[in-house]
Formats: C-alpha cells, structure tokens, sequence
C-alpha cells in the first residue's frame, strides 16, 4: 500500500472527523468546555425480580424533594404493567401490578434533580408520633444507662443527639453499646439503636435512606442516614462522621427500616440505583435540538445508551488518547516501555488508586514480585509453570498489601486489586529476563520508562477537559486515528536518539 494511499485515508479520516465536530458544535450547539457545568443529575432505578407465574405486585420507594434537590422530571418503564404512587410512612412508593408474569422482570425509574435555591429546611407544627420502644432485658438497660450517660455530657438536644452517635462509634463504643447493638453491628442497625434510645428520650428518629450525588456511581445501595425531629424540622445526622445537616447533593430515596423494594407473586428482587451528572444545561439543550432538527443522529448517540453503560463508555473512549501517547513517545521520543499496552493499562488502575498512591504501589508490587521471580529462577522451571507461580504470588502479594493497608488505616492501598494482575505478572517476567539479558540498567530504564507513560497518560485521559470532549465528541477519536496511521510510517530518528548520535555529527564535521 503506498503513501498516497495512506495520506488519503487519513485526510479522509480527518474531514469526516471536522464535519462532525463542527455540525455538533455550531449546528446543534454541543459545549466545547466542561467548566459551565449544570448542578443537575439523572438518578436511575433498575428493579429486577423473578416473577412465579401468578399476581405481580412490585413496590419501590422512589426519591422525592428536599429543601436542598427540586425533582425536575421523571420517568417509568414498565411495559405491561399497571402504575400509581401512593405515600406509605413517609415515604413515596411507586407499585407496578401486573395481572400475570412469569420469569425475569426488570422495571426502570429515573428522575432528573437540580439543586434548589432555598437550602433552609421548613418548619412543621406537627410533631411526628415517637416510635414504639422493643428493647427488653439487657438491652434496655444498656440503653437507659447510655441515655443518661449522654444527658449529663449534653447542654441541649442537638449535644445529646451527638454525644449518643459518638457513643455509638465504633472508637469509643463501651460494654452497654456492645450489648445494645448486637456482636456484629452494621450501619442500619446502629440507626435503629440510636432511634430507640432517642425514643427514650421522647425525640423522634427514623432512618432515612440516601444516595450522594457528587459520588457518580452506577449500581449503588442507597446508605442509610440518621434523622431526628426537633424544633420542628427534621435534622439529618452522618453516621460516620457525626456531622449534622443535610448535604446538599444527599438524595433521600425513603424513610424507616423496612425494605425499599418488596415483590408480591416474585421473589429475588433487588434494586440498582444509578447516578450520573447531567454535563451542562447547554448540553440538555443541544440534544433537546438535536432531537427536533436530526433525532436519528441523537439517538444513534452515546447519550442514548442506559445509565450504566454511558459509564462505562466515559472510561473506554478514553484510553485510545493514552494508546496514541505511548505511540507518541515510544516511536517519536524513542522511551522504552514493557510491553505495548501495559502502560496504558496501569494508567487506568490510577483512576481509582489516585496517582501517588498508585505509582507507589505499583513499584513496591512489582519490586518484591520481582525479587521473587529471581528466587523461582534457581529452581529451574519451565516458562508456562513458573509464569503460573508467579502470577500466584501476585494475586497473594495485593491480598497481602490490601490486609496490611487497611491493619494500618490506609484504604487506599486496598486499591491495589484494581491493578491487572496479569500485567503485573507479564511485567515482572519481562523485567526479569531484560535484567538476566541485558542488565539492571536497561530493565530499570524500561521500568521507569513504563511508569513516566502510564502518569503521563494518567494525566492526559483522566481530566475534565478529556473525559467531556471524547465523551461529547467521540468523532476526535477519528483524529486520533489519522495521527496513529501516519505514525506508523515515521522511520526517522527518535529524540532521545540524537545523543547516541551525537559522535557521528562531530566526526562529520
């Protein structure tokens, strides 16, 4: 294939890239920058059952608005089935029935939030009715022993709701928080404890279930927060940090300790809750106009896709810009690397480790994985068993690691097992045989050399300007493309070449 080939692909490439780029730009008004981004976001609800055959009745707590989140809009699907709402206890429930159903059943909600503009709760003349108390025995006396333990260290309600979460903590929990909560406390349980012990106090309390929004997850339980009426407005306690008040991106999805979802005539229902950041209003607006002026262009988009595969596609689109990095700079800047991908790969793993955390456990899992490889050398193995032992030990050294992190108090270095462990393997054996082969000097510079790209394309993929623009414009991938194709005839010298060469000018001369 020759050059003239080659340069039409590409220019081709290019063209159909720009006009993309440009239709969606002025045409239908796309945002090129992430900085004028909307505090609004899309929260999803996939509630999955088996369905026996019969009478189906569904039932899902659904969120509602706070004084800090307006409900902007929401949607049900549901094929097939009937739909009402109603309020039970506080809280809002949607019911899906269904006359007949067999077999797997899956049923979608989603609501768009944005922030409001009145954060100060309202206040009600209405006090809500104090729960029943159900301790007996030791628990009640652990619970009265508490209550007036956390009296005489408090001025007023809001110091006793607080000195009774502090007593409660995992840190400072004593003999009667022991017997009240149980040998294996959990976070619901503890709520339900304090709830009793207010209780006692004639405060009303009640759990109340949230999801944060700040934190893009899919497939995430809601967890459950603390709420106690006083002074006529309901207070929003964090259990962890015994902070008061309701954050503002906190959206409560129900209330009390019965279950969210419940299934009549099924069994094995659970839901999976999904958020995601709207990118800015001015892109709900271009795909409001894109629906009108071209809407088949809008829905063969990625913005089309569910919730939880958009996410997916936000971290996947962007690792061809680290793919063309490590071409840039292995065969334009000539920095040798382990491998083709490798790099790449441990570019993404920082994504979730943080980059300091993760270079620092990447060098210490593949230096004393490395040490080992040496060690197995002396016992003369074949290549396939001894590539299976080592990458034993590399899944038993981030089990390790991930224990002795979290002995220690460091949850990042639980992070480790984000790291491709047969990466980490290959890497090790490659390192090895460079070492054997050619010295510590070049297997040291190949391992710098892999680690200087995967932080370099850390930092080029994993930032808001890259993760809006490939994400919004996934045609600049095309661009990436054409650059690599003419990459790949490049045969001249690399930069860091031109010292080695550097002798042969002079003599020239």
């Amino acid at each position: 294939m020759n050059r003239r080939h080659l340069y039409g692909l590409t220019i081709a490439l290019s063209v159909f890239a720009l006009v993309l780029f440009l239709y969606k730009a002025l045409v239908l008004g796309f945002p090129l920058t992430p900085g004028d981004v909307a505090q609004r976001w899309d929260v999803e609800a996939r509630l999955r059952f088996v369905a026996e055959g019969g009478a189906v009745k569904a039932s899902l707590s659904l969120p509602s608005g706070t004084p800090t989140l307006l409900m902007v809009d929401e949607r049900f699907v549901s094929r097939g089935y009937g739909l009402s709402t109603k309020r039970v206890e506080g809280s809002r429930r949607a019911i899906w029935t269904q006359r007949k159903a067999k077999g797997e059943q899956v049923l979608y909600y989603r609501a768009t939030l944005q922030l409001a503009n009145s954060p100060e709760a309202g206040v009600s003349n209405k006090t809500p009715p104090i729960r029943p108390l159900t301790l007996v025995g030791s628990e009640l006396a652990a619970a009265q022993a508490i209550l007036e333990h956390v009296r005489g260290h408090s001025a007023d309600n809001e110091t006793l709701i607080l000195q009774l979460l502090e007593r409660l903590h995992p840190s400072s929990r004593n003999a009667d928080a022991e017997v009240l909560l149980g040998s294996s406390p959990t976070p619901k349980k503890t709520i339900a404890a304090a709830a009793q012990v207010l209780a006692m106090a004639d405060l009303p309390a009640r759990t109340a279930w949230g999801l944060l929004l700040f934190q893009e997850r899919y497939h995430v339980p809601p967890q459950p927060w603390l709420q106690v009426f006083d002074a006529g407005t309901w207070r929003t306690f964090h259990l962890a940090t015994d902070e008061q008040g309701l954050p503002e991106d906190l959206l409560l999805v129900g209330y009390g300790e019965g279950p969210l979802v419940s299934v009549e005539g099924g069994h094995s229902a659970s839901a999976l809750w999904s958020v995601r950041r709207n990118e800015e209003a001015a892109l709900t607006a271009a795909l409001e106009r894109g629906r009108l002026l071209s809407r088949q262009f809008i829905d063969f988009s990625l913005f089309n896709l569910p919730l939880e595969t958009q996410q997916v596609y936000r971290v996947l689109m962007l690792i061809p810009l680290g793919a063309f990095l490590l071409v840039l700079l292995r065969n334009v800047v000539g920095i040798k690397t382990f491998g083709t991908f490798m790099p790449v790969l441990i570019a993404l793993a920082f994504r979730e480790t943080q980059l300091l955390w993760g270079i620092l456990l990447f060098v210490l899992l593949v230096g004393i994985g490395l040490a080992i490889r040496f060690y197995l050398e002396q016992l003369k193995l074949l290549l396939v068993p001894r590539l299976g032992a080592l990458l034993i030990i590399v899944v038993v050294l981030m089990a390790v690691l991930s224990v002795l992190s979290h002995k220690m108090g460091l949850e990042r270095g639980l992070s480790v097992a984000l790291f491709p462990m047969v990466i980490i393997t290959m890497t090790i054996e490659r390192m090895s045989i460079v070492w054997e082969e050619r010295g510590a000097a070049e297997a040291l510079q190949q391992g710098l050399g892999s680690l200087l790209v995967a932080t370099l394309g850390y930092l080029l993929m994993f930032n808001h300007w890259s993760e809006h623009l490939i994400f919004v414009f996934p045609e600049l991938l095309l661009f990436l493309l054409a650059a690599t194709l003419l990459l790949g005839r490049y045969s001249g010298y690399r930069l860091l070449e031109l010292r080695r060469f550097k002798v042969l000018a002079r003599d020239e001369d």
